[in-house]
């Protein structure tokens, strides 16, 4: 009966996941003809440079989410119920509408004649060159994706019982010492599951980058959907590309579980 029960989802897993994976590794390793070849795989070295700037531009976003997100998922949990969906809801709000709309409302505000610059000129500042910036990019991946590290934190920091935090206090703990010894082991799992619902979308991402990084910022999302839908049509380059970033995605993601795994044992 259970497996039985498990036919679907297997079918699914069958069909979306492991026939696709197959298909990339399959041109990932073969010509046009058909024949095998590591040409492909030797040929993503050239792209060296990408792979860098895309993984750092990632994990700058990555970390300014974790940042702005942790605070605002600690104070989620503390309020009152009553209170908790309407804010959850106002996260989740920007995320109704459409993520190219949204991410080309920040062309209008990073414009050299852009609100943001139009503004300042009231005051004789600027105008600054906002857009076409790594900076832009950075800000497009935070304003994106930030819902998806504030819900997973949220989501753990609600189940910490408050009776532990209150006998870390009667045991001495300040504040400090209380969220650092107490607070964030805890919420460890929070923690990698926002990291990693972040870094994913933001390593692969082309719309932010083609809308507000412009040519100069191009990203490994660009440069895989220029081997599929650009001038420089090679799907067996762009599928080798594709296999090289699951497995930095994979190695990326493996490290994360380690820390998950110790925390797992100091805790114990």
């Amino acid at each position: 009966m259970k497996k039985l029960l498990s036919a679907p989802y297997l079918l699914w897993m069958a069909v979306f996941i492991i026939v696709p994976l197959g298909m990339v590794a399959y041109f990932a390793f073969t010509t046009e003809t058909g024949a095998f070849t590591l040409d492909n795989l030797a040929a993503v070295s050239q792209y060296s440079n990408i792979f860098i700037r895309s993984i750092w531009l990632a994990a700058i976003a990555t970390i300014i989410c974790l940042i702005i997100a942790y605070p605002l998922a600690l104070i989620l949990a503390k309020i009152d119920k009553s209170y908790q969906s309407t804010v959850l809801m106002i996260v989740m709000l920007p995320m109704w509408m459409n993520f190219l709309l949204r991410t080309y409302a920040w062309m209008t505000l990073l414009g050299n004649n852009g609100l943001i610059n139009n503004f300042l000129s009231l005051f004789g500042i600027g105008p600054f060159e906002m857009l076409n910036t790594q900076g832009a990019v950075v800000l497009g991946m935070v304003y994106n994706y930030l819902p998806y590290m504030i819900l997973p934190l949220y989501t753990v920091m609600a189940k910490i019982d408050k009776s532990v935090i209150e006998a870390a206090q009667d045991l001495g703990c300040n504040g400090a010492k209380t969220l650092f010894k107490v607070t964030v082991p805890l919420s460890m799992p929070g923690i990698l599951s926002g990291i990693t619902m972040v870094f994913v979308p933001a390593i692969s991402t082309f719309i932010i980058s083609r809308m507000l990084g412009g040519g100069s910022n191009l990203l490994i999302g660009d440069l895989i959907e220029m081997q599929f839908l650009g001038n420089s049509y090679n799907p067996n380059l762009g599928a080798a590309i594709s296999l090289v970033l699951m497995v930095i995605i994979l190695l990326i993601m493996t490290i994360l579980n380690q820390f998950d795994q110790d925390e797992d044992r100091v805790l114990m």
